[in-house]
């Protein structure tokens, strides 16, 4: 009987040990969900619909060509539908051309890249001749610009003169944020040799009405959200200073700003800069920039809407502080040859980011809002490979490295846990992952024989 008795408990601490061991294993549920020969690019939004039962996308045939594609589309996440939701007309090779399209959090709305109609061999899509567009699905499909364009002297404030990329929508709906370019600049360094096409940081309001254009001809497009920059630019920063000759890869902090030492909630934006260190050596750093609600008051640093020689202006209280100090650090700052954004833990505490670790391997790093020291939040022996997304609702966020997606948590006090990872090893690596609302789902993209597809990674 103890024999027996023995071999049966060493059987069960055997099976117990073993049934453990795949449980910390688990992979998540993955399948392919579009399966069409042509692309379906997320290109690092929120594609997933508020239900949770489409993902949007658009249909560029390779990843610069958001100026030849003609349409947007969305895909049931149950059946593998697809619908189109938005068509060019009298698309050519030189544009007009859609992309880069998001969901609205709460409402049957989506917002993506529109290029100036019509387009031309002389005027073809471009950086800074584009605009948002909105497209509301409850309303039939209704389309109308979001943020106003006016390139004909006087210039005014709440609309801008240039181009604006990858929109994407606040917490509560009510504003949107993307990087700019400006038309006006563009013209002007073409006629002077100096620099002055400077790429930064705008945001819209959605309950601040744009204003009336001088006129619709040309160029000028009548938009509805009212538009300011919030980040100044410089061509040439001072070594040693934090000025910055360009704010790119923004992220909104949080579904609801930070909280501030005073307990108050604050709306911002972080985003990598460009600088000069010292010695005139040009670094990225992570900065935030506080967004005020009125964004239709002046700041110090010149009209809201620009002048023939200069950029558009902040608003008073647009106040950019920076985060990172890493000039010190063997590898100095953030990772340059991966374009990635930085994102934002979903209760505003943490802005997440890439840069390389005493090895030299590119790894996720995170560094708190209301500063403080950064903390290497991955330690992969083979580099994290793109832009690291949130959990919805809580400190988890997932990542990708040896082509294989990884999740992680942190701690109250900003400590991470153990890299966990939820998926096989990929032949080629997953790229643009996104959250579904409910957190239940992780889509990404992944080339399938020379196009991108959609797949879905589902929580056990």
């Amino acid at each position: 009987m103890a024999y027996f008795n023995l071999n049966f408990w060493l059987v069960f601490l055997i099976l117990l040990m073993h049934t453990s061991l795949s449980f910390s294993q688990d992979f998540w549920h993955i399948r392919q969900l579009s399966n069409k020969l042509h692309n379906h690019e997320m290109d690092n939004n929120h594609n997933f619909s508020p239900d949770d039962h489409w993902i949007v996308y658009d249909t560029r045939p390779e990843p610069g060509g958001i100026g030849i594609n003609d349409r947007i589309e969305k895909i049931n996440v149950a059946t593998g539908k697809t619908k189109v939701i938005y068509q060019v007309k009298d698309p050519n090779k030189f544009g007009p051309g859609v992309g880069a399209v998001s969901y609205h959090p709460t409402e049957d709305k989506v917002v993506f890249i529109h290029g100036l109609p019509p387009a031309t061999e002389g005027s073809p899509y471009a950086m800074h001749r584009r605009l948002g567009m909105i497209v509301d699905e409850s309303k039939g499909n209704t389309s109308y610009w979001m943020d106003g364009r006016e390139i004909v002297a006087p210039f005014v404030p709440g609309a801008l003169r240039g181009g604006t990329h990858r929109h994407q929508w606040s917490g509560d709906g009510d504003w949107l944020g993307y990087t700019y370019n400006d038309a006006i600049m563009v013209s002007l360094e073409k006629e002077t040799g100096d620099v002055h096409d400077l790429r930064t940081v705008g945001v819209s309001k959605r309950t601040s009405k744009s204003p009336e254009v001088s006129s619709l001809a040309g160029e000028n497009f009548q938009g509805e959200w009212y538009s300011v920059l919030v980040v100044k630019v410089v061509p040439n920063p001072k070594p040693g200073s934090e000025e910055i000759s360009k704010a790119y890869s923004d992220w909104w902090i949080g579904k609801n700003g930070y909280q501030k030492q005073d307990g108050s909630r604050q709306r911002a934006r972080a985003f990598l800069g460009d600088l000069l260190t010292k010695d005139g050596k040009e670094i990225t750093e992570v900065f935030v920039v506080d967004v005020p609600e009125k964004i239709n008051v002046p700041g110090n640093d010149g009209p809201l809407e620009g002048t023939a020689t200069t950029m558009p202006s902040p608003p008073a209280g647009a106040i950019t502080r920076r985060l990172t100090y890493t000039e010190g650090e063997k590898y100095p700052g953030i990772d340059r040859d991966l374009r990635h954004w930085v994102t934002s833990s979903m209760d505003g505490d943490f802005i997440s980011y890439l840069a390389r670790d005493e090895k030299g391997i590119t790894q996720v790093f995170v560094v708190p809002v209301n500063g403080g020291k950064s903390t290497q939040a991955s330690n992969h022996p083979a580099p994290v490979q793109g832009t690291v997304r949130w959990h919805p609702n809580k400190r988890e966020f997932t990542y990708v490295s040896n082509n294989q997606l990884y999740l992680n948590t942190l701690d109250q006090e900003g400590t991470p846990g153990k890299a966990i990872p939820i998926s096989p090893q990929f032949e080629k690596p997953p790229f643009a992952l996104n959250y579904s609302n409910d957190g239940k789902k992780i889509a990404f993209n992944q080339d399938v024989e020379g196009h991108v597809q959609i797949f879905i990674a589902e929580r056990p």
